[in-house]
């Protein structure tokens, strides 16, 4: 535990160091979901029943879980680019504990995406969006959000390492941007044909922008919902603790093997 501990460390400052040498791709991954907001929130939201400042209200949240679930192409990417690089091989022959290569990269992104969360925030204020539920709530919120994104950043990994081609993971990162489409991250899905409200309801991406929206105090849980969005705390937890359960084995194994 230790050695994973020295040497997660040592990679986490690998990844930071990595990320600041690339300030550009920092800026725009940073200023994505801002853009997003702005155009979402003053454009769909002047084409939906809610009023402007009600559905900014509504989106923050939604942006926020569909920005964390860019952890998987954020980490797929990544991943990738060390293993077609040979940078995988590399760390493969040193004295390294197996899990901290992909353990720091995975906490790298964390910490990232954590202070990008601030700007976006203050941005959120400016257009109308209020936490409703109380400090503590809101801290709750926030950790539920970081964990998505932690367990996001792990089903990227994987598939980055399994990838092992930077255009292979850039043309799969594309179907990332699907997956908050099919949720209700952006609009209410309770109008939508039965099938595909089922479908949207069981995105893990649904559960965990459910539980935001009700620990913010920004929208009530909807009625005759799936389970995992009829209590989106627990369904959130639950989506995450799989997720990191099958994908932390699944990353840390691939990156032990190489092309094996």
């Amino acid at each position: 535990m230790n050695t994973l501990a020295h040497d997660g460390t040592a990679m986490l400052g690998r990844q930071l160091l990595r990320m600041r040498n690339n300030p550009g791709l920092l800026i725009l991954t940073q200023s994505m979901p801002v853009s997003m907001l702005l155009f979402f929130g003053y454009v769909f939201g002047s084409a939906l029943a809610m009023p402007g400042a009600e559905y900014r209200a509504f989106l923050v949240p939604g942006l926020l879980v569909a920005t964390a679930a860019g952890g998987i192409m954020t980490g797929m990417f990544q991943a990738a680019q060390d293993t077609h690089r040979g940078v995988t091989d590399r760390f493969r022959t040193l004295p390294v504990n197996r899990a901290a290569v992909p353990l720091g990269q995975a906490v790298a992104d964390l910490v990232v995406t954590a202070a990008g969360t601030v700007p976006f925030l203050a941005v959120g204020l400016a257009v109308g969006w209020r936490v409703e539920g109380g400090v503590l709530r809101a801290a709750g919120a926030l950790g539920l959000l970081l964990l998505f994104r932690f367990a996001a950043s792990w089903v990227g990994i994987w598939l980055g390492l399994l990838t092992r081609s930077e255009e292979a993971a850039g043309q799969l990162g594309g179907a990332v941007f699907l997956l908050p489409l099919l949720s209700n991250a952006y609009i209410p899905v309770e109008g939508l044909p039965g099938w595909l409200r089922t479908l949207a309801e069981w995105n893990p991406i649904s559960a965990v922008t459910t539980a935001l929206r009700d620990l913010f105090g920004n929208a009530p849980v909807p009625d005759g919902a799936a389970w995992p969005v009829a209590h989106p705390v627990a369904g959130a937890l639950g989506w995450c603790a799989v997720l990191l359960a099958v994908f932390v084995p699944l990353a840390v194994h691939r990156h032990a093997r190489g092309k094996g």
